[in-house]
């Protein structure tokens, strides 16, 4: 057998959002370990993960064949970005695609490397690597990217279907403790509630999902310490290993480099707000006192939600930064229009320096580590949210799609740092409601201080959590390395 270094092959979902902890784990696992990592995935997304990769050494970049006309997809439409949920059936379908160019690339490697991988480390939405893996000689451990809790209710509705079963609306949602967590119908995305198990998503999703249960083990991009009753629930309904190795966040929350600056300035130059305009902003607004508003890159509200938003926002008279895409119906990537925001809104907020409005993208992280940021108004996506509580800031929750409801539901049942203002992109809110919630967050007395409170003291479990110093390892470090442990272990055992 060689000596050659180990290698791992990672194998992210179709979307921005996993790919980029997808990353920012190959490098954690590089820091630590110097392993060779190899990233596979479709020609326009590792085009789009060279831009972003910090440190080339050790991590390369493999495409596999791949061609979005060929799955009836627009062209060029390689992820989930801007993609109509009318076509995202289509997009789950098509990673099937990647299987025989996976293996073909895996023996390919085996036969360079003089001996297997230690394994392939595959999305949770990449259940068919599992197959592949076994068929190679090797083992597949999953990858959530999201957290433990929502990933637990949301693979356990598509592999269960329990909402079937629902009592009044109320039903019992497998792995988790039917005592203490009782889920709603309510809180169900529109096309969740009509899954039966003979309609497209369905099928598919349960496809994709079952065959990641037969992995040596599943990472989590979370901390141990923050998802107690998450964690029991994955153990429960994989009956696998879990390792918690979050926040699994962008390089620059930590440490900002030069490569982060130019980047930034390039993406705001072409889409948004600079780091510089948006910090002199904040700069000029009191502690905890900004409510900053992003929907995420995918991710927009419909045109009367929009603006019964912006008609709050003015009533509540608290200053906020507002990243804005167009409305469902219009093309997320196209221009802006005023005609989408109350009358003279822009003019009045800006010229008051109340409002910030920013067209597509803003420097999320830097607000968000800004003092002045007192909330974040949230999709709930997963590397929002983790985001918002590794600096301590509650949430007010809007979810809009995936496993986003049941975030939402955790960080208001389980943590106490959320209030959710509404759900979905049909749903009708005034502005009334939107001033009120707002008022709730921010203010320095009641619900908002105890949430402001909750949300430093998970902050601090985050920050230990990858914390170390002398002997002392966080929960995080102490379960990458574990991790590590249990490959070679499981290789050698099977060798």
């Amino acid at each position: 057998m060689s000596d050659t270094q180990e290698h791992i092959i990672m194998l992210p979902f179709l979307a921005l959002g996993h790919m980029i902890p997808f990353l920012a784990l190959a490098n954690k696992i590089q820091e630590r370990t110097n392993y060779k990592i190899t990233i596979v995935s479709t020609p326009l997304n590792i085009k789009y993960l060279s831009s972003n990769r910090q440190n080339p050494n050790n991590i390369s970049l493999v495409s596999l064949p791949y061609n979005s006309f060929d799955h009836g997809l627009p062209p060029n439409t390689e992820n989930t970005e801007a993609l109509p949920l009318k076509d995202m059936v289509t997009i789950f379908n098509s990673t099937l695609s990647l299987k025989d160019p996976l293996k073909k690339l895996i023996l390919e490697i085996i036969k360079k490397d003089g001996k297997s991988p230690l394994c392939i480390i595959s999305d949770t939405f990449m259940g068919f690597a599992s197959e592949v893996a076994k068929s190679c000689g090797i083992f597949n451990v999953s990858f959530t990217t999201g957290g433990a809790y929502g990933t637990a209710a949301y693979v356990s509705l598509w592999l269960n279907l329990p909402h079937l079963l629902a009592i009044n609306g109320v039903f019992k949602m497998p792995g988790f403790d039917e005592n203490s967590c009782i889920f709603n119908v309510s809180q169900l995305h529109p096309f969740m509630k009509l899954a039966n198990g003979n309609d497209s998503w369905s099928k598919i999703l349960k496809s994709m999902l079952l065959p990641s249960l037969d992995s040596l083990g599943w990472l989590c991009n979370s901390v141990e310490e923050i998802e107690f009753i998450g964690i029991k629930a994955i153990k429960n309904l994989t009956k696998l290993p879990v390792w918690c190795i979050g926040p699994l966040l962008p390089q620059c929350m930590i440490k900002k480099g030069e490569k982060d600056q130019i980047l930034e300035s390039r993406i705001a130059k072409d889409h948004g707000l600079s780091p510089e305009k948006c910090i002199e902003w904040l700069n000029k607004h009191p502690k905890n006192s900004v409510l900053y508003i992003s929907f995420g890159s995918q991710n927009t509200i419909s045109t009367s939600q929009m603006m019964a938003l912006a008609l709050g926002l003015e009533d509540s008279e608290k200053p906020f930064i507002w990243v804005v895409r167009p409305p469902i119906g219009f093309d997320l990537q196209g221009e802006f229009k005023s005609e989408w925001l109350p009358q003279g809104f822009q003019e009045r907020v800006e010229k008051g320096n109340k409002g910030l409005i920013v067209k597509s993208w803003a420097p999320q992280l830097q607000i968000l580590c800004h003092g002045s940021t007192g909330a974040f108004l949230t999709h709930c996506g997963w590397n929002s949210v983790l985001e918002s509580l590794s600096e301590g800031v509650p949430i007010i929750s809007w979810p809009l799609a995936g496993e986003q409801a049941f975030n939402s539901k955790m960080l208001m049942e389980e943590m106490g740092v959320c209030i959710e203002l509404t759900k979905g992109v049909e749903s009708v809110i005034e502005k009334d409601d939107v001033k009120k919630v707002i008022d709730v967050v921010l203010s320095t007395s009641g619900k908002g201080k105890e949430m402001k409170e909750k949300a430093n003291e998970i902050g601090i479990s985050i920050r230990e959590a990858v914390k170390e110093e002398g002997k002392f390892k966080g929960s995080s470090v102490k379960a990458m390395d574990d991790f590590i442990s249990t490959l070679l272990c499981t290789r050698n055992l099977s060798s």
